[in-house]
């Protein structure tokens, strides 16, 4: 039962965190899905460029330039995903809060935010297929079809 001003608080303020919780949920499982599939999606590239990471290899290519290259990869795919889902969301806001008649701020720090964790997906999801690539034995991958 509400009795007066403070209670009506308290229980506003544990509805919001009780709501800011659930979404915040939602958002990680969303960040894991995410970053499995951009794994999954690099893992099929290293196995269909199995061949040219051989010629690669075998031409010079190093460990590392091997790794550069599916880990940048893997970040541009998440970014270009990240960047997509920037411009939905403000727009998904933007209306939202002209439909119910509210105000919304997008601040540019939400925004950076937005994108160094996309950035961050990529970054932490490309690191297996990447090493399994860079790993490759370059005999064996010219022998691969």
């Amino acid at each position: 039962m509400v009795r007066n001003q403070a209670d009506v608080i308290q229980a506003f303020t544990g509805v919001t965190q009780t709501v800011t919780l659930l979404l915040g949920a939602i958002a990680a499982v969303s960040l894991v899905v995410g970053g499995i599939g951009i794994m999954n999606i690099m893992l099929v590239s290293v196995t269909e460029r199995t061949r040219e990471i051989g010629i690669r290899k075998a031409v010079g290519a190093t460990h590392r330039d091997i790794l550069l290259q599916f880990l940048v990869e893997a970040v541009l795919l998440s970014v270009g995903g990240g960047l997509v889902g920037i411009g939905v969301g403000v727009v998904a806001a933007q209306t939202i809060s002209a439909a119910a008649g509210w105000a919304t701020l997008v601040t540019p720090v939400a925004v950076f935010l937005a994108f160094c964790f996309a950035a961050a997906v990529g970054v932490f999801f490309g690191l297996y297929p990447a090493h399994r690539a860079a790993s490759l034995d370059p005999i064996t991958a010219l022998r691969h079809e």
